[in-house]
């Protein structure tokens, strides 16, 4: 190979980081205190830099930490180029993206395009502004209804609950999918749309490497006069054509986007929140001429049971051939209820239900919550994704078993979803979001030297950083082997599935030669002769036997994993 093409071939690699990568995702409010305020932030980021490296992950993704009223975590932005002041600076900043980078961990940060804070100084604007003006043609606002305007354009439900419409002093109202302070963009605007190309180039100048977009499939609506009502927008069909949903144009916004990406060398990454009707849906946003990558969250949604992982598993890989993507694999984030505990609770295929008048997250309440056995089929699950071709997304804390935590009182919750109600799971999502735990003991276990900003249960002294990190059989341990195995057996794109002659039991080959077996039954596995070869497993494999909910490791014969 010529000089010029190991170059060339090495700038290949390294603009396809992403494809294969494990995503750390950091709640910056939730992760580390450096000034002692309870609320999490840069500084804080900064200090724990060892800490990820050591981890082994590729990258992480900071979700909002721009200025905020925290009407909605952070996710209600009122200013996209800058840091909140409670987190820090833009040299802050600059400085954790340097730390990170040195430590050849790259950085991802969120963007929330469908709509500001309600305090952006462009929405002050426009209430300033009155009718008509250019300032509120950036945003969605409306003439109400009745005799004098005084009903909402429609009868439009907004996601965490409650009217869709907010009125404003003059009479108008402006249109809102998520809380009222969180007033939706009008992305018909040229000027919103130049708006965030400067955002794009202002991080990725500042070193970012990629973009989380949130709610990606959101931002281009369709208001043409008459408004369907909420009973006949419920019936549409969300074909490219819908009002308000996965809409065939939004896909110019991103095509643009991508044009900005590729000015960089390496290209800017991107990854898609697109919640989307079918998987043809999902790949136009994972095409390389758009955003590149879709989040996957199929599995959110799965119970701990071998045919709906292989079905799902299978399923995503095509579509990432079909996008020429690669696909992404999550089991938690910041906005559902934590694996551990939804493995722990009794099967709902993953989804919330109301019982009564009672809300009951994923399963069951916390007293009917089998917490040895969660975090058993959590680590197999874990292990399993691992092993997968595609990008895997970590969330904070997992690493640490971490379970939801369900007893915080009304008065000391935050997110809007538990006010309002919305489509969550009643309780809203703080119980994923609490501080996360570095030492056993202390005023908030190290996340900093005062109160953290959630409550933390008792119970986080056993799941603490420093606790876990001297236990060799702690969860924490079990991921940094599985993330440094990882980097050895991610050669390829594909897999190969064995049959086991059990429904219970999946079992797949990667090009180089790795297996994956995982037991999702109860009854233990033969793995005969490979078991001797099992580099890695979530608990003891004795007598050549995987017990059930577990995950085995084969190395290929003849190669020494060791360290």
């Amino acid at each position: 190979m010529t000089d010029a093409l190991l170059v060339e071939t090495r700038k290949a690699a390294a603009a396809a980081w992403w494809r294969q990568a494990a995503v750390y995702q950091i709640y910056p409010r939730s992760f580390a205190d450096a000034n002692g305020d309870g609320i999490g932030d840069i500084p804080g980021i900064l200090s724990r830099v060892d800490y990820l490296r050591d981890l082994g992950i590729d990258a992480v993704w900071l979700s909002p930490f721009y200025p905020s009223a925290l009407a909605d975590g952070g996710y209600d932005v009122a200013d996209y180029r800058n840091v909140d002041p409670r987190l820090g600076t833009l040299e802050d900043f600059d400085a954790m993206v340097r730390a990170l980078h040195a430590r050849g961990i790259r950085v991802v940060v969120d963007i929330v395009p469908n709509h500001t804070s309600d305090l952006h100084e462009w929405f002050q604007e426009a209430l300033d502004a009155g009718r008509g003006s250019a300032a509120r043609e950036r945003y969605i606002f409306r003439e109400g209804r009745g005799e004098n305007g005084e009903l909402p354009p429609t009868d439009w439900v907004s996601v965490f609950g409650g009217p869709a419409w907010e009125r404003v002093e003059d009479g108008q109202w402006y249109f809102h999918n998520f809380a009222t302070e969180q007033p939706d963009l009008n992305w018909d605007s040229r000027e919103v749309r130049e708006d965030f190309l400067k955002t794009l180039r202002f991080w990725s100048d500042r070193g970012v490497d990629g973009f989380r977009i949130d709610v990606a499939h959101m931002l281009t609506k369709d208001l043409t006069e008459p408004l369907p009502s909420r009973a006949e927008l419920e019936l549409i069909p969300q074909d490219g054509k819908h009002p308000l949903i996965d809409r065939d144009d939004v896909h110019e916004i991103y095509a643009e986007w991508r044009r900005v990406f590729d000015e960089y060398d390496p290209p800017r990454t991107a990854v898609a929140e697109a919640w989307v009707s079918t998987p043809e849906r999902r790949a136009r946003y994972a095409s390389a001429e758009g955003l590149g990558q879709a989040f996957n969250f199929d599995l959110l949604v799965a119970d701990f049971d071998a045919a709906q992982f292989r079905s799902i598993i299978a399923e995503n890989l095509a579509q990432s051939k079909m996008s020429g993507s690669s696909t992404t694999w999550v089991l938690s984030n910041h906005d559902v209820t934590r694996h551990a505990t939804r493995y722990g609770l009794p099967a709902l295929n993953g989804r919330p239900v109301k019982q009564g008048t009672e809300w009951v997250a994923a399963g069951g309440p916390e007293s009917r919550l089998d917490r040895d056995g969660g975090r058993r089929r959590a680590h197999a699950a874990t292990l399993m994704l691992l092993g997968l071709p595609g990008s895997t997304y970590l969330y904070q804390g997992e690493e640490l078993g971490l379970h939801e935590v369900a007893e915080i009182a009304p008065e000391q919750r935050q997110d809007p979803a538990f006010f309002r109600g919305g489509e969550f799971d009643g309780l809203g999502r703080d119980g994923c979001r609490v501080p996360l735990p570095w030492t056993a003991s202390g005023a908030s276990f190290g996340f900093g030297s005062g109160a953290a900003h959630l409550p933390q249960p008792a119970w986080f002294a056993e799941y603490a950083v420093d606790a876990e990190a001297a236990d060799p059989s702690s969860t924490l341990s079990l991921y940094r082997e599985a993330l440094r195995l990882r980097h050895l057996l991610q050669a390829g794109e594909s897999l190969e599935w064995v049959d086991t002659g059990s429904d219970d039991v999946l079992r797949f080959v990667r090009p180089n030669g790795w297996q994956i077996v995982t037991n999702f039954g109860v009854v233990p596995f033969d793995l005969g002769a490979d078991a001797e070869h099992v580099a890695l497993a979530n608990v003891e494999v004795e007598g050549g036997l995987l017990p059930g909910e577990a995950t085995a490791w084969i190395a290929p014969e003849g190669l020494n994993p060791g360290r």
